[in-house]
């Protein structure tokens, strides 16, 4: 790892802490991506989903706009051509993933955001025993896909 690629880690850190430091200490809610946005599709219209509309916009815009700004700092890629590389997986293996994450994070009551991040800096027991599963399905899915069906990189 060469130090650009450390700072960048290091910034993205902690821009994602002082994110959730603000969002808890101005609103008094946790920065957690799946309960804020299963909140604004699902919850009653209010005052609530101009924040949460607000925070995930950020989400998508935040990226876009230091690609534009900066596209060396953006670029994930390892390569000049792209900014986050070619697709890993199919189609119908990103639409199961994605079905199989979004069913964890309400079986979990949370994802890596809301317990990794805020739920283990409030020192939450529940929060850390989610974020150790979090951890272990991780790695037993990596090496189920990467030794025992021979896939990945």
């Amino acid at each position: 790892m060469d130090t650009a690629s450390l700072l960048n880690g290091v910034a993205g850190g902690v821009l994602i802490g002082a994110s959730a430091v603000f969002l808890m200490g101005m609103m008094g809610r946790i920065a957690g991506i799946s309960g804020i946005v299963s909140g604004m599709l699902y919850e009653p219209v209010s005052s609530e989903r101009l924040w949460k509309g607000a925070f995930v916009l950020g989400l998508v815009l935040g990226p876009l706009m230091l690609t534009l700004v900066a596209p060396q700092w953006g670029n994930v890629a390892g390569v000049a051509e792209g900014a986050i590389g070619a697709p890993v997986a199919s189609v119908p293996v990103m639409v199961v993933a994605g079905l199989l994450v979004g069913l964890g994070t309400g079986l979990g009551a949370g994802c890596t955001s809301g317990h990794g991040v805020c739920g283990m800096a409030r020192l939450s027991t529940r929060s850390i025993m989610a974020t150790l599963v979090f951890l272990a399905c991780g790695m037993a899915t990596v090496f189920i896909v990467r030794h025992l069906l021979g896939g990945g990189a």
